[in-house]
């Protein structure tokens, strides 16, 4: 048995037997205010229907204080988290258990975590279940396909609040400064999707009120499903809605911008989903110390109170923070109403639900460049990924839980996104949410495979897609779709699309739903003045397919001056770009862009043609081109951070903008020479300070929150000392900034990390540090102050950050390490890090082995030695990857890192050459 690392096999031997499940939860956390109170009394009663046969009950608890099965004592054996407590011969028929446990509080964001708020010492816990941590809380049968019924009683201080998936009731509990807390949740739920959060929670409450647009595919549908006969599918409806925070940031909660955003959501998913809200209310909690975005418990959303901004934040926070409200909200009916039977379907939850944030946004928000935003971010995630030799089926084979961990990544949701949105362009929208609508209906309440979706959705469509299905969901790797024409008197003779084998994979070719759009200066015939405007002129839409598509559409079409064969993004796939239209997208004022590449060109003089591309996503476009070119070592990094820094002040898309300045800084953090990169960050650094000294808001904040991320000279150094009120006056060195809080720490960090060059003395820095940490006084503060501290330029600071990442990790709270993670790998520290390569090498097993699954992905990942390009230190972990006792999770972890040293190897080496930017 492995409760603890559950496999497929098991989870279908369990579901097979056990049925009928209830479950009635008690916990004790009123002493959890205390903190050296470390545990939680936990008593379950479980009421279920078996087959005969035997399997075990899930359980991860300090001590197991009794077990009765039927009411007498289960028989004798020893209690192991890893192998759960063991149902042996069971008969058929109704049974009842009894697991009374002592369980630890989390601090770890997996379980039940606990956080002190340093602004005023109240306590706060929330849960996080998922994949399978319910059993860190209660007994159960911890695995998606056995739905159950739920009661609930928590005991906890009087002044605290509940927070769980139903309303609660309060009354007194037996004892001084104490309140019992219940609720049922009597609709089928997944144990993953349970949630309890405690404290004296700030609440703001409101309503949705709507109407649900009926569908008759949805009646047709629920007719056939017994559990869903009391769903609404058409007429008015009312939702009570609530949002919770920690008393420390009620002040800062803008309640009416998200419950807009909420409310918008509600109104897309009632007309498009043929199905009402399927719970009895909707809250969303803002929880500390928080390891995700958020997660989908039905009715009770967690999300991390990062999401609550104290300071100023960028336009694209707000447009990720409404994207992370529409992705749990579509969760309601796609894995919660409908869930996957096991975790190889969790691509299609994901997918599903970043999908319907994008489309949500796009139709029914001011946010209505998503899709832009889907393509500059979410693309450029999923391409990353795709390309490490980790790379997996966007259905992927995850037999057991730790393999379903290590998937929270790329490909489920983002490439999994992409392929629907393809999906949906392939069998028309309108066919795909007839699909979805069909879907939600048959298997409400229930738990469905992708091979359920697929029925509906050729059903709604008419067209068969398990050829599609095997070609995108089942394969890995990325295709490279790349214009090939010739010209004749200034129009197409001839024009095709041709189609690498996907990479890294077995090299297939795909059918793709494309666009092909052809764009011109002036919107005229590429004769125009090319300071103009660049148009697109032409569009035509088709499917391609195998190594070569002929577009006779384009024959005879005037030729423009740029050409994306992926227009409108519709397609997963690098777009390639031909010769001429690099030169036209790069070149500019000064420059015509013929000679890009060369030693003594990088983008031209002036402002580049890509900031005249009038259409917000033709520009994206080729913003990601141009990047996964720089990444596939086919374009100079020096090129491309000549781009950004004269282009990057053009652009009107902000989440666009800040994605690329963080990408030119990547570039130069990686992908550059080494002896360029010095010149590489000076030329960043005046972009960026010159761009926010020109504008004001949102893009003035994205400039300086980039300038303040460079590496940094003495005299950049004396800008951030002058932001301060160190040095000079702030107000001159970029006019009309607010230097908030959040800000102000960001600069300390810059100014801590850059002590080398700016000669201040430990003291003076600690005592910088110091002075800040006493006037914020709250727990992104302290979190900051320990990343401040972290990021002192010393051997010894290193040193000690090191080994509190690595020796001493399992005594730190998610929070902590990550953030003296980041302060650790601050940028341009990397000589001081190669002192580290061996010690990885050497002890990364063990520190993974010490850590529980979350904290050591990310923490062996955080800490992997991407400073270190040597032979000898890749060699080192070569064999660690090929040794047998190397835990899977942490494998995978290890290739990726040596796949992005490669990356980062390459590419800086072909910046060093005298070669044009396509590489010849």
């Amino acid at each position: 048995m492995t409760s603890i690392n559950l496999t497929r096999t098991e989870a279908e031997h369990r579901a097979n037997l056990i049925s009928d499940v209830h479950y009635s939860i008690q916990l004790d956390l009123s002493g959890g205010e205390q903190p050296d109170n470390k545990l939680f009394r936990s008593l379950t009663r479980i009421t279920f229907t078996s087959g005969a046969g035997s399997t075990f009950l899930d359980l991860r608890a300090d001590s197991l204080l009794r077990v009765e099965l039927d009411g007498a004592a289960l028989g004798d054996f020893t209690y192991d988290a890893t192998t759960g407590i063991p149902l042996n011969d069971l008969s058929s028929g109704q049974h009842e258990l009894l697991v009374e446990a002592e369980i630890p509080y989390s601090t770890t964001g997996q379980g039940l975590h606990r956080f002190f708020d340093p602004s005023d010492d109240q306590a706060y816990m929330y849960t996080q279940f998922e994949t399978a941590d319910a059993k860190r809380v209660f007994a159960c049968f911890d695995q998606p396909d056995i739905k159950a019924t739920y009661d609930v009683e928590l005991t906890t201080p009087t002044e605290w609040t509940v927070v769980t998936n139903n309303e609660v009731s309060v009354a007194e509990a037996a004892g001084v400064n104490k309140k019992k807390h219940s609720a049922t949740v009597d609709y089928l739920l997944s144990t993953y999707l349970i949630a309890f959060c405690v404290g004296p929670w700030h609440v703001v409450r409101d309503e949705w009120r709507g109407t649900i647009t009926e569908h008759p595919e949805t009646a047709e549908a629920l007719a056939d499903n017994p559990l869903g006969k009391n769903l609404q599918t058409s007429g008015e409806m009312r939702v009570p809605l609530a949002l919770y925070c920690r008393q420390s940031l009620a002040e800062y909660l803008d309640s009416d911008e998200l419950f807009e955003v909420t409310k918008q959501g509600f109104d897309y998913y009632a007309d498009k989903f043929g199905i009402g809200y399927p719970f009895y209310k909707y809250d969303q909690i803002f929880c500390p110390e928080y390891n995700m975005g958020a997660m989908e418990n039905a009715g009770a959303v967690t999300i991390r109170d990062e999401y609550i901004f104290r300071s100023a934040a960028s336009h694209y926070q707000y447009e990720r923070r409404a994207d992370t409200i529409l992705h749990e909200l579509a969760h309601m009916w796609f894995g919660d109403l409908v869930t996957m039977k096991w975790w190889d379907d969790l691509w299609l939850n994901e997918s599903f639900a970043t999908w319907s944030a994008a489309m949500s946004q796009a139709g029914a928000t001011k946010y209505d460049t998503a899709w832009v935003t889907f393509n500059s971010k979410e693309k450029a995630w999923a391409y990353a990924q795709d390309q490490l030799s980790s790379t997996h089926p966007v259905f992927s084979d995850a037999g057991d839980i730790e393999t379903v961990e290590a998937n929270f990544d790329g490909i489920t949701y983002a490439k999994g996104a992409s392929v629907l949105k393809q999906l949906a362009a392939y069998v028309g929208l309108e066919e795909f949410f007839a699909g979805i609508r069909a879907h939600f209906a048959a298997h409400a309440w229930g738990n469905a495979t992708f091979a359920d979706l697929l029925g509906a959705l050729e059903k709604a469509s008419g067209r068969d897609l398990s050829d599609w299905s095997d070609q995108w969901l089942r394969t890995t790797g990325i295709n490279t779709l790349t214009p090939v024409f010739e010209v004749t008197d200034g129009a197409y003779s001839s024009f095709a699309v041709e189609q690498s084998g996907a990479q890294p994979g077995a090299g297939e070719t795909r059918t793709h739903r494309i666009a092909v759009g052809v764009y011109s200066f002036d919107g005229g015939n590429g004769t125009g003045d090319k300071g103009g405007a660049l148009q697109r002129t032409k569009r035509v839409e088709l499917d391609v397919s195998g190594e070569r598509t002929e577009v006779p559409e384009l024959v005879g079409v005037p030729a423009g001056d740029l050409v994306l064969v992926n227009d409108d993004d519709l397609a997963y796939g690098k777009m390639a770009l031909d010769e001429g239209s690099l030169a036209t997208a790069i070149g500019g004022a000064g420059s015509d862009g013929a000679d890009v590449g060369a030693d003594d060109n990088t983008a031209g003089t002036g402002v580049p043609n890509i900031a005249r591309i009038t259409d917000p996503m033709a520009r994206a476009l080729v913003w990601s081109a141009t990047w996964q070119m720089t990444r596939n070592a086919q374009m100079r990094a020096r090129d491309f951070i000549g781009l950004v820094a004269g282009g990057a002040a053009e652009e009107t898309e902000l989440a666009v903008l800040e994605q690329i300045l963080a990408q030119a800084r990547s570039a130069a953090a990686n992908y550059a020479d080494p002896e360029w990169a010095d010149e590489g960050w000076a030329q960043l650094r005046e972009a960026f300070l010159a761009a926010a000294r020109k504008t004001s808001g949102p893009a003035q904040l994205a400039f300086v929150r980039a300038f303040v991320g460079c590496v940094h000279s003495a005299e950049s150094a004396e800008v951030l000392r002058a932001l301060l009120g160190e040095a000079g006056d702030g107000a001159e060195a970029i006019p009309g900034l607010d230097v908030d809080q959040d800000l102000r720490w960001a600069i300390i960090i810059a100014l801590t990390a850059a002590a080398r060059v700016t000669g201040d003395s430990s003291e003076q820095v600690e005592e910088r540090i110091a002075a800040e940490e006493a006037k914020d006084k709250s727990s992104s503060g302290a979190a900051l102050a320990l990343q401040a501290r972290s990021s002192v330029p010393d051997e010894q600071t290193k040193q000690q950050v090191w080994h509190s990442l690595t020796v001493e990790a399992p005594q730190q709270s998610n929070l902590s390490l990550r953030h003296r993670n980041a302060g650790l790998v601050h940028v341009g520290h990397a000589d001081l890090l190669q002192q580290f390569s061996a010690d990885y090498a050497a002890h990364a097993v063990e520190w993974w082995k010490s850590l529980n699954s979350e904290m050591a992905l990310r923490t062996l990942e955080g800490i992997y030695p991407t400073w270190d390009h040597s032979d000898a230190t890749d060699a080192a972990i070569a064999e660690l990857v090929k040794a047998k006792d190397t835990p899977s999770g942490l494998r995978r972890v290890l290739s990726e890192g040596r796949d992005r040293v490669a990356r980062a190897k390459a590419a800086r080496a072909f910046d060093a050459r005298a070669v044009d930017a396509a590489g010849k």
